[in-house]
């Protein structure tokens, strides 16, 4: 188990596999990174809301004018 931490501590995956056909079951791997933090206008100090990088949107998309 201490290997299969390693690898994913160097940003690798490990896929557990059961039984004899060795069926996948599981998959150890590094958590997501987290979005940054923006504020939400009136909501501001009341909410926060997480966008992960990969997601794309203007400000007027995003507030509907």
């Amino acid at each position: 188990f201490s290997e299969a931490l390693e690898v994913v501590a160097r940003g690798g995956s490990v896929c557990v596999t059961y039984g004899r056909s060795h069926r996948p079951v599981a998959v150890l791997a590094p958590p997501p990174q987290l979005g940054t933090m923006r504020k939400l206008g009136l909501m501001s100090g009341k909410m926060k809301v997480r966008i992960k990088g990969e997601w794309e949107i203007s400000d007027s998309e995003f507030l509907g004018s």
